[in-house]
């Protein structure tokens, strides 16, 4: 499997957000925008970093939000929101976060392959800040779609 689908309603750049939650609620609602979960999957994805931890910022300025899959998860899908200011997750080496994913995949038995494929895009040390500074929803294909 490769990167879940990415759709242009499913990137919001230069977002304003107060905290974490809001992020990864945009990121949330970005994927009920491209019609790949409903909106509980949204309060999924947030109260998992709840009861784990920020475990979801993978890397300096990176997180990846995500929950179970369920009957909220409707298609595989992936989002991405910049943010105008990076907000703190509460992860001791990884914060603050000015790039957050939002991954659903719809069978649990893809979800480790969708993980990987996108390790990949970010083994390329510049595609966090590449996709931070992008511009225009192109930009962030473009940067996404070199590195598939």
């Amino acid at each position: 499997m490769g990167l879940p689908p990415l759709a242009e309603t499913a990137i919001e750049l230069g977002a304003h957000v107060a905290g974490w939650r809001q992020a990864v609620a945009l990121a949330g609602d970005l994927l009920v925008r491209a019609g790949a979960t409903r909106a509980g999957y949204t309060d999924d994805m947030i109260r998992m970093i709840e009861e784990n931890g920020p475990y979801v910022v993978i890397a300096p300025g990176l997180a990846l939000a995500h929950a179970r899959t369920g009957p909220d998860v409707l298609a595989d899908g992936l989002a991405i929101a910049t943010l105008a200011t990076p907000v703190a997750f509460g992860h001791p080496h990884n914060d603050p976060v000015h790039v957050v994913l939002g991954l659903a995949i719809a069978d649990a038995r893809r979800h480790l392959a969708a993980v990987a494929a996108l390790a990949n895009v970010f083994n390329d040390s510049t595609a966090i800040d590449d996709l931070a500074s992008a511009r225009t929803t192109d930009d962030v294909l473009r940067v996404m779609g070199e590195r598939r």
